[in-house]
């Protein structure tokens, strides 16, 4: 097999990709840290046509060369906006008809593979912190705690990591 090109790949550009139509999913960053994380987050959100990224608390915004050694640009093309308070965040989301999805690890979670996000409905997929995960308070404001099943010795996944899968998750349902 022969490895495609950039030009196999046929991707758009930046002005085709904020016209074209998204997945009806926002991901919320409730006080991630990590500079590297926001950036991967952003890429994965440009790969999977994610409609908007908001980020919350201490997450840092672009610009930032921290953010773009990760994100490759991606910060350029997915749109996001800041908010101090994650709860304000939520709160406006939830009024404009959005069903808040926490990435957690609680009692009553859905197993992510249980979970089927639904054509014609708005998500907001909210991701936490990476030592201390989503706030109680976040947790309680949503609707759903999705959880990603694992075996191993380690109790959590890296929070752009776990945004990969969980957003593949939706994107399966809800691609555009």
């Amino acid at each position: 097999m022969e490895k495609k090109t950039i030009w196999d790949l046929a991707r758009v550009n930046v002005e085709q990709y904020r016209r074209q139509k998204k997945m009806h999913l926002t991901v919320v960053l409730d006080n991630v840290r990590s500079l590297n994380n926001i950036g991967a987050i952003f890429r994965t959100c440009d790969a999977f046509a994610v409609e908007r990224i908001v980020l919350c608390g201490i997450s840092q915004t672009p610009p930032s060369a921290e953010i773009h050694k990760t994100a490759l640009g991606a910060e350029e093309s997915v749109s996001w906006e800041y908010e101090s308070e994650t709860l304000t965040a939520l709160q406006r989301l939830q009024g404009d008809g959005y069903t808040l999805c926490c990435l957690e690890q609680v009692k009553g979670s859905i197993m992510l593979q249980d979970f089927h996000a639904q054509e014609g409905r708005r998500y907001a997929l909210v991701l936490g912190h990476e030592v201390k995960g989503v706030s109680q308070d976040v947790v309680d404001q949503c609707d759903i705690c999705l959880e990603i099943p694992q075996s191993g010795t380690k109790h959590s996944l890296n929070v752009s990591v776990s945004a990969g899968i969980a957003i593949w998750q939706f994107y399966q349902n809800l691609h555009p």
